[in-house]
């Protein structure tokens, strides 16, 4: 249930081009995984990055 908006929208962009669409359901489905995934390693690295700054100008001061 998770995956099925990204399921539909890649059923519907593969069948515009005269496919059955399963391929792109597939497709879909995979990339709504790795959009996420990628989501929380961006954030991941973003509050490190301010832990990091934080750290290092409390150093200075």
């Amino acid at each position: 249930m998770k995956n099925l908006v990204g399921t539909a929208i890649g059923a519907a962009i593969d069948r515009r081009d005269g496919d059955s669409g399963v391929k792109g359901a597939i497709l879909g489905y995979v990339a709504s995984g790795a959009i996420k995934t990628v989501a929380k390693v961006g954030t991941l690295a973003a509050v490190g990055y301010g832990v990091f700054s934080l750290a290092r100008n409390r150093a200075r001061n």
